[in-house]
């Protein structure tokens, strides 16, 4: 894998993303604003296929010309792919929460059966071993990384950006500390994602939607898998860096889950979305969201690295203030 590959990727998705936002115009696909919107112009979406597709074709020319392990190839293929086509179908149509979340299982259980499992973890000085207990953890990690993604991607830039930030900083420490041979898929998808960023930094003039989405969430959630079985450490790096995206979803659920409220149905309480109104821009917050990435998180994850202190513990202390900051901003809070 070479620099003029990496560049082939970004223009697929530059150029992909292009037509596919002429297509969602000519097929009257428009996200309307209503009120529980983020966005208040009339805008195409389903731009994130472009990501699936470059991501997906490159992963195949990998795989074929032995830059991939063909497991790692299957786990990424399979559940991408699926994911990618009930979101692609979502877009398109509606479809009942109930069915989307067995497909989204069956995709994780996909990955992890080309995986093999779930890798043993090191918590607080204790190894957690994998069975069958941790392949359902490991499920139901995959499945909520998925659907977090999905609730994520409610401003213009964030989601391709955070896929960006989050995946140059883990090749970054996979150089660092001797693990360049798990590089080749989290740049290729920081590519991917670049070539649509284009069209999608504020203001978009595409949006991701829910095949790009979710795509994203459960491949993320399948590479920290898939380097946690090469050294443990490397599932709290990825943890680490998905910092903003796991505690901003995760506060808001556990918020409106106390509330009582509905969490499958559409809203607004995240607290980037607060964030967005109160600033009245969608910009400040973004970029605020890849600074938090560059300048906190990835130190952090090196330090982990580096000083060979406990993940567990550094993913506490990366969180604590992005906890803080999700309360400032009435994450999960009522409208």
């Amino acid at each position: 894998m070479n620099f003029w590959f990496l560049l082939l990727v970004l223009l697929m998705s530059l150029l992909l993303t292009g037509l596919l936002r002429r297509y969602a115009i000519s097929r009257k696909l428009i996200d309307v604003p209503n009120a529980r919107s983020s966005h208040s112009v009339p805008t195409p979406r389903g731009g994130g296929v472009a990501i699936v597709v470059s991501f997906l074709g490159a992963l195949f020319i990998a795989w074929a010309s032995n830059w991939a392990d063909m497991l790692i190839a299957m786990a990424l293929l399979g559940s991408g792919a699926l994911t990618a086509l009930i979101g692609f179908m979502d877009d398109h149509g509606h479809i009942a929460a109930r069915w989307r979340l067995l497909g989204h299982f069956g995709a994780a259980a996909w990955s992890l059966y080309w995986l093999g499992g779930t890798p043993s973890l090191q918590i607080m000085g204790f190894i957690l071993e994998h069975g069958y207990v941790g392949a359902v953890l490991g499920a139901f990690y995959l499945v909520w990384m998925l659907n977090l993604y999905n609730f994520m991607d409610g401003i213009d830039g964030l989601a391709a950006g955070e896929v960006v930030c989050v995946c140059l900083g883990a090749s970054l420490i996979y150089t660092i500390f001797g693990f360049a041979p798990l590089i080749w898929a989290p740049i290729v998808l920081a590519m991917a994602a670049l070539g649509f960023l284009f069209w999608n930094f504020p203001p978009a003039r595409i949006f991701m939607g829910d095949a790009g989405s979710g795509f994203l969430g459960i491949i993320l959630g399948v590479l920290s898998l898939h380097a946690a079985w090469t050294d443990s450490r490397l599932f709290w790096v990825w943890a680490i860096l998905l910092g903003v995206f796991i505690v901003d979803a995760t506060l808001t659920l556990f918020r409106r889950l106390i509330r009582g409220e509905k969490v499958y149905e559409a809203h607004r309480s995240h607290a980037y979305q607060f964030a967005s109104r109160r600033y009245g821009k969608h910009l400040p917050v973004t970029i605020a969201a890849f600074l938090i990435n560059i300048f906190w998180l990835l130190p952090i994850a090196f330090c982990m690295m580096h000083f060979q202190l406990d993940g567990l513990a550094m993913t506490l202390v990366a969180y604590a203030p992005l906890v803080w900051l999700g309360v400032r901003f009435n994450a999960g809070q009522a409208e």
